[in-house]
């Protein structure tokens, strides 16, 4: 397990610290190896010391990076946004944990309402009443805000997006999308330059679409960007699989 380690020699004082070898890290934490080295490439966590033979060992103070890494990576942050964070002067350890610590009470709130909603399905079901259509869409609704990792506020601003829309428009935006990642596809396999004016073109109107859906709400940007990284059955639905998605990403960065 924890393994003491003897570091540097300060005059005739011995120093020790407490360093942990990157196998216990995986084991502790449920991360992989392979991801622990990834972060090591990236920069994001770099292991404080090694062994005579090479192996990485992680201090105290990496450990904590890491949890740091861990909190803002399940509030929506990006391995770029949490890498930004971690090297500003401005930034806050506490802060990340305030953070993270309100996410989960909204997560909470969350599991807490869809309790209820099963609990009242349940009841009905156990007396066999009738159960209204919209009792187990309120149900649906509120598991479909787990999936998505969205919080009860920002379900809401969607919502509220969509009223604004109106039915017609949101019509009419469901059948501009595949025409445009088609596009933007095409433009991917003829090996057009993300920077190129055409490409450029589409970001604009790809900008404007995502715009319409999450109001410029840069969390529900995020959050939506992460579902389709992590859902293969929308990939597969929508044509947006992650090759797609890194050369849409480079595109917004040549724009930007």
């Amino acid at each position: 397990m924890l393994a003491w380690v003897a570091t540097h020699m300060k005059g005739s004082a011995c120093m020790q610290t407490l360093a942990i070898k990157v196998g216990e890290i995986a084991k502790r934490t449920g991360l992989t190896v392979r991801t622990l080295h990834f972060y090591e490439e990236l920069g994001l966590l770099i292991p404080s010391e090694r062994t005579e033979a090479g192996h990485r060992l992680y201090s105290a103070e990496d450990v904590m990076r890491l949890q740091q890494i861990k909190s803002m990576r399940q509030m929506g942050f990006s391995l770029d946004d949490i890498k930004n964070c971690l090297s500003s002067k401005e930034f806050s350890p506490r802060r990340v944990v305030q953070l993270h610590l309100k996410r989960v009470d909204e997560q909470l709130e969350m599991l807490q309402t869809l309790k209820r909603r099963l609990a009242a399905l349940d009841s009905r079901l156990d007396s066999i009443r009738e159960v209204s259509i919209d009792e187990f869409l309120q149900t649906i609704e509120v598991m479909s805000m787990m999936e998505h990792n969205f919080s009860t506020e920002e379900m809401e601003e969607i919502k509220a997006r969509g009223q604004q829309l109106g039915d017609e428009k949101i019509r009419e935006v469901e059948t501009e999308w595949p025409t445009l990642i088609a596009a933007v596809k095409a433009a991917m396999d003829n090996g057009t330059a993300p920077d190129s004016a055409e490409v450029q073109g589409y970001m604009k109107r790809w900008k404007e679409l995502v715009m319409m859906f999450s109001g410029g709400n840069p969390a529900i940007e995020q959050k939506l960007k992460q579902r389709y990284e992590s859902d293969s059955e929308l990939q597969n639905f929508t044509g947006i699989d992650p090759k797609l998605m890194d050369y849409v990403g480079k595109a917004m960065s040549a724009g930007k």
